[in-house]
């Protein structure tokens, strides 16, 4: 009998084990059918992907329909900045940040916190408090806005920015260093862990996202603060990029040197300069170095379109002024591991192509056609973006409304928006080769 019941329990067991294997392999093919979005493809990574958001614009439609479609955490811009939040002494108001918090939450979203002790945005109160005014004005805003939103916040910012650029790997200057010394951090982040117990406190900065003289003294610091027990979490890198400030090809190996040191790695702020296949190219390097370190938990972008972004000039975010979507944004979805998805603020399935075709060539010049083609479902409008080898110059086009960011063109339609499922349209221009036959690369077609 005891022989019997051991293998009636095995064969229990072992059926089980498959069940629950079955199980999982059904979850993992639902969730890869599903991952069209930055969300939901980063969270199939076992990630976030977030963005910063304003609660200025949780009133326009389409800057809603992306941010709640393609984000899953959301970081308040400005509205958690003690500016914004503490504008003068133990007046508290928190309308704004609630706005954030509360759609986020709607949601479904996670929230990161940013941020608590800050050299910037300052009211002009706190730079001319003595030291001892100052630690508790310190203390005491940590607790108010952390007691806030107790249990609400996955991640703090709880210090930012504490060190200079450069490569001296000194501490800035600031109210708070200069009158509290260096053991302000330590003590921000003792607050900040009594004040909230559940939420990952996060040191945070720029300029940090290679191996040099600031990040190592980060590093250091946040050594240093796992050998003797001072809470930290997580450690912050903005990854604000451009064409003098590049993605560094030591990305990889910085975060991961600090994810050896016990803590989470997240990219915090990122936004990319630049326009087409460069600047996706930069953006998929930025997702892949994330994707290969394990404690590397998720990326947020600064902003959901370029036409709201601080540097909006640069057009650095995955989403142009229209929300249509960017060869980056395709570049970071392919990273992650997701498929389609993009540029549609009504949040359907409707999709649509682009194919490129070169209708005429002269030694000076050509012209080409793109033809769009719905899939299938019917589209309401669609967006196509090319990229033009330099110096050529586009010097007409035809059934397009054309926008520029720099050699890259975005077409919309003139009139031919609409189209039925399968159906196809097209558009025109004509382009002076100054030297260069190269024929545009086409970005894709996106639903918008």
């Amino acid at each position: 009998m005891r022989m019997t019941l051991l293998r009636l329990s095995r064969a229990a067991t072992a059926a089980l084990v498959a069940a629950a294997a079955l199980t999982a392999a059904a979850h993992s093919a639902e969730a890869a059918e599903t991952a069209d979005t930055l969300g939901s493809a980063a969270a199939a990574q076992g990630r976030y992907f977030g963005t910063a958001v304003a609660a200025s614009h949780l009133g326009e439609t389409d800057y809603v329909a992306t941010l709640n479609r393609e984000f899953d955490s959301a970081t308040p811009e400005n509205e958690m900045k003690w500016d914004a939040t503490e504008p003068t002494r133990g007046t508290f108001t928190f309308s704004a940040a609630d706005q954030v918090v509360n759609h986020a939450q709607a949601q479904g979203m996670d929230v990161r916190g940013h941020t608590l002790v800050w050299h910037s945005q300052l009211p002009s109160w706190v730079g001319g408090l003595g030291a001892a005014d100052l630690r508790s004005a310190m203390n005491n805003h940590i607790n108010r806005v952390m007691g806030h939103y107790k249990g609400q916040i996955h991640s703090w910012d709880v210090v930012n920015e504490a060190f200079q650029d450069g490569g001296s790997g000194a501490r800035r200057s600031s109210p708070f260093q200069d009158k509290l010394g260096d053991g302000y951090i330590e003590e921000a982040f003792r607050t900040a862990r009594a004040a909230d117990p559940a939420a990952k406190l996060c040191y945070n900065d720029y300029n940090t996202d290679g191996v040099n003289a600031k990040s190592t003294a980060v590093y250091n610091m946040v050594k240093d603060f796992k050998s003797r027990g001072v809470p930290i979490d997580c450690v912050g890198f903005q990854g604000h990029f451009n064409s003098n400030s590049p993605v560094p090809s030591d990305l990889r190996a910085n975060l991961q040197r600090f994810a050896d040191l016990g803590v989470d790695v997240q990219i915090t702020e990122l936004d990319i300069e630049g326009s087409g296949a460069a600047q996706a190219d930069s953006y998929a390097r930025v997702v892949e170095a994330c994707l290969a370190v394990d404690r590397c938990t998720g990326i947020t972008v600064w902003g959901v379109t370029d036409k709201y972004s601080w540097r909006s000039g640069g057009t650095p975010l995955l989403f142009d002024g229209n929300y249509a979507a960017k060869p980056a944004y395709d570049a970071v979805l392919s990273a992650l591991g997701g498929s389609g998805g993009g540029g549609n603020p009504g949040g359907g399935t409707a999709t649509c192509t682009a194919t490129y075709t070169r209708t005429a060539d002269w030694s000076s010049g050509y012209n080409g056609q793109v033809t769009i083609t719905a899939g299938s479902e019917p589209i309401g409008s669609w967006a196509a973006t090319l990229t033009f080898a330099s110096p050529q110059r586009v010097q007409a086009t035809w059934n397009a409304a054309p926008t520029w960011s720099g050699n890259v063109m975005t077409a919309r339609p003139s009139w031919n928006g609409t189209l039925a499922a399968g159906a196809s349209t097209s558009f025109g221009f004509t382009v002076a080769k100054n030297g260069s036959d190269a024929a545009p690369v086409v970005g894709g077609c996106t639903v918008s």
